[in-house]
């Protein structure tokens, strides 16, 4: 498998591990660093960070997850260590999220 494929592969895995609140995929697949930065989160004032243990919390509680959503990877871009992937996430009751990471 090329890099380019295991990052595809990691993208679908995370994306497909909160799509079905799949906690042991994730708990797997997500570095023990992981966290998430975000301005605005579920539509709260401020930036909320989110660190691994919390995550997979409000996936197992339900807090977000469990719609299964249409994946499109547009675009990846790695460099060394560095990837880059554009990609869009879609379904219709919820909002369509355009991400770069």
């Amino acid at each position: 498998m090329t890099n380019g494929e295991k990052i595809k592969q990691g993208i679908t895995n995370f994306v497909k591990g909160g799509d079905n609140s799949d906690t042991v995929l994730l708990d797997k697949i997500l570095h023990s660093d992981f966290i998430v930065n975000y301005n605005g989160f579920m539509r709260t004032a401020g930036v909320t960070i989110i660190n691994k243990e919390k995550y997979l919390t409000n996936i197992r509680n339900g807090v977000f997850g469990g719609l299964p959503r249409k994946l499109e990877i547009e675009n990846t871009d790695k460099n060394e260590s560095i990837a880059m992937v554009k990609l869009s996430l879609k379904n219709p009751k919820i909002i369509s999220y355009r991400i770069t990471r």
